[in-house]
C-alpha cells in the first residue's frame, strides 16, 4: 500500500483526493492546509488524518507527498520533500521563477526522489490517443501544431494579480502541450496579447487573450491561442497537420446528441467546467504517479518538462514585451 500525504486541501486538492480515492494499492494517510477547516473536512470526508505541513512532510507513514498549495509555497516544499526522502507530484506551475525551479531540480535529483509535474493534459484520453498515433507515424512528420484553449469566463482580478499572468498561469498548459507533440524543442518565442475581455486585466498589467508561434530548429511550427472567454463551454481543441495528413482532436461536449432542422444541424455545447472535462486526465496522472513510485520508474511528465514550460512562458511574456521573436 502507498501511503499518500496531500498538501492543500482546496479545489485542486480534492480533486487528487478523489482520484486517489479510485485507485487500487494506495490511499491519502494525511492532508495538510494553511486552513485548518479545510483541513478537518476533507480529513473527515476521505477518513485521513489533519496535520500541519512539516509533521506530514517528516511522517514515516507518508511515502509520497502531493502538493496541490499555492505556487509560491511550492518551493519550500519540494524541498522539505525531497529532504524527507518523499516521492512528489507536485501541481504545474513548479514555481513563478525558472531559476528557483532550477533549484528545485537540483535537490530533486540529489535526493534521488520520484518527481512527476502534474501536466494533466498529456493524459486526457484524447490527446493521450493522438500523440501516440502521431508517434506511430500515421500522418509522416509534424508540420503544424494547432492548440486552442479557451475558458468561459476569466478569473477575478483578485487572482489575476497573483497568477503570474496568463502565459504562466493559462498558458503554460499549451507549451507542455506543445513540446508533447512536437518532440522537438522550441527555439523562438513571438506572442501578441491584448486585453479583450475584462479591461480591468489590462489594467493590472495582463492580457485576457495571446497567441504565440512556437518554432523549432527544424522549422516545426505551433500555433497556440488562447482567450478568458468563450461563450459557448470551455474550448480545447489540439490539431496537428503533417505531411500524410492531419490529427484532430474536439471538443467533450455536454453529451453526444444531434439534432437536424431546417436550420440545419445542432450539437450541446462544450462542457462547461475543466474539472469535468479532465476528470479522466486527473485520475491518469494519479494513476502514472502512483505506478512510477511503486515499481521505482520514472515519472512523467518530470521536473525538468516543469521548467522548459516555464522557460516558454516567460519567453512569452518577455516577446509580448518588446514586441520582438525571442530565442531559446
Amino acid at each position: 500500500m502507498l501511503n499518500i500525504g496531500l498538501l492543500g486541501c482546496g479545489r485542486i486538492g480534492q480533486v487528487h483526493a478523489r482520484s486517489v480515492g479510485q485507485l487500487d494499492g494506495v490511499h491519502v494517510t494525511a492532508v495538510a492546509d494553511a486552513m485548518p477547516d479545510a483541513a478537518n473536512a476533507l480529513a473527515s470526508k476521505i477518513g485521513a488524518d489533519a496535520r500541519e505541513a512539516s509533521a506530514l512532510i517528516t511522517s514515516a507513514d507518508v511515502d509520497a507527498v502531493v502538493i496541490g498549495t499555492p505556487t509560491d509555497t511550492h518551493y519550500d516544499l519540494i524541498h522539505q520533500s525531497a529532504a524527507a526522502g518523499k516521492a512528489i507530484f507536485c501541481e504545474k506551475p513548479v514555481d513563478m521563477s525558472a531559476d528557483r525551479i532550477r533549484d528545485c531540480q537540483k535537490v530533486v535529483t540529489e535526493a534521488g526522489v520520484a518527481f512527476l509535474t502534474a501536466f494533466n493534459r498529456r493524459f486526457d484520453p484524447n490527446f493521450a490517443n493522438l500523440q501516440q498515433r502521431l508517434r506511430a507515424g500515421e500522418i509522416g512528420d509534424v508540420e503544424i501544431v494547432s492548440i486552442l484553449s479557451r475558458d468561459p469566463s476569466p478569473p477575478p482580478v483578485s487572482y489575476i494579480k497573483t497568477s503570474g499572468g496568463l502565459f504562466r498561469d493559462m498558458m503554460i498548459h499549451d507549451f507542455d502541450m506543445a513540446r508533447f507533440l512536437l518532440a522537438e524543442e522550441p527555439v523562438q518565442v513571438f506572442a501578441v496579447g491584448s486585453a479583450l475581455v475584462d479591461p480591468a486585466i489590462g489594467e493590472v498589467g495582463d492580457v485576457d487573450t495571446a497567441a504565440v508561434t512556437l518554432t523549432t530548429a527544424s522549422g516545426k511550427i505551433c500555433q497556440i491561442s488562447n482567450s478568458r472567454r468563450a461563450t459557448y463551454g470551455y474550448d480545447q481543441r489540439v490539431e496537428v497537420h503533417g505531411s500524410k495528413g492531419m490529427l484532430r482532436a474536439a471538443n467533450m461536449l455536454e453529451n453526444t446528441v444531434e439534432v437536424a432542422g431546417t436550420t440545419g444541424f445542432q450539437t450541446a455545447p462544450a462542457q462547461h467546467f475543466f474539472l469535468e472535462r479532465y476528470e479522466a486526465a486527473y485520475r491518469n496522472e494519479m494513476a502514472r504517479f502512483v505506478e512510477a513510485v511503486q515499481t521505482g520508474s520514472t515519472p512523467s511528465p518530470s521536473i525538468d518538462d516543469g521548467l522548459r514550460a516555464q522557460m516558454l512562458a516567460d519567453a512569452a511574456a518577455k516577446s509580448l514585451e518588446t514586441g520582438a521573436p525571442v530565442a531559446l
